[in-house]
Formats: C-alpha cells, sequence, structure tokens
C-alpha cells in the first residue's frame, strides 16, 4: 500500500469524527422511540441530593469559590507539566532545565500576584 503519506491520519481523523456522530445519532433515535419526554412536577422539581428542596434554588455563590477553583486547577496542570521534567530530570540539557524554571517562575508569580491582591484570603 503506497497512497499518500497522510492518508493514515485522514482516514484516522474521518473515523475519529464519525465514530462519535454515529453513537449520538443512535442515542438520539433510541430517545426518540423508547423514552418520549413526559414532564411532571416530581421531574421538574428541584433536586438537592434526595432531600427536599428549601428556599429558591437561584442562589448567589461567592467569586471566590470559582478563583479558588481556577487557582487549583492552574496548579494541578503545573503538576501534569512538570512530571515528565522530574522523569527526565538527569538527561535534560541546561535549555530544558530553563524553560522548566521560566516555567515555574511563572506559576510563582501568578501566585504572588494573587496573593498581593487578596484573592487568596477566606472571607
Amino acid at each position: 500500500m503506497n497512497g499518500h503519506p497522510h492518508a493514515f491520519l485522514a482516514l484516522f481523523l474521518g473515523v475519529a469524527v464519525a465514530f462519535p456522530l454515529l453513537l449520538l445519532g443512535v442515542a438520539q433515535l433510541w430517545v426518540r422511540f423508547f423514552q418520549p419526554a413526559k414532564p411532571n412536577a416530581l421531574k421538574n422539581a428541584v433536586y438537592e441530593c434526595g432531600l427536599p428542596p428549601q428556599g429558591e434554588s437561584w442562589i448567589q455563590f461567592k467569586a471566590h469559590y470559582y478563583l479558588y477553583a481556577i487557582l487549583f486547577l492552574i496548579f494541578d496542570v503545573e503538576v501534569l507539566f512538570l512530571l515528565p521534567f522530574a522523569v527526565a530530570f538527569t538527561g535534560l540539557p541546561a535549555g530544558a532545565l530553563l524553560a522548566m524554571l521560566v516555567f515555574i517562575l511563572l506559576l510563582a508569580e501568578g501566585l504572588v500576584w494573587a496573593w498581593a491582591r487578596g484573592h487568596l484570603n477566606w472571607k
């Protein structure tokens, strides 16, 4: 088989797009024919972990929760990027160590910025 060198990638991309679309289509047909929507008061009620709902369902969350979540995500992703460096630490050239140092300094700068602006103080 001496086709185009990128033909396999095109085939892989086609299968990668077609397979989820096929599954979504089958799921849509299943819902349409076997599980038609039957809304009622119980199904439309607010769900609170099995407890009877109390108060309004629309409440305001503090924006600090989102900031904590974003900071957690940033430092969680940091671990993912630092793990390959840690595994190959002894065999890395000086440029890779410099890149790792710049990456860590950028993250530290973000942490210092958030700390200096008081975003890490729990209110």
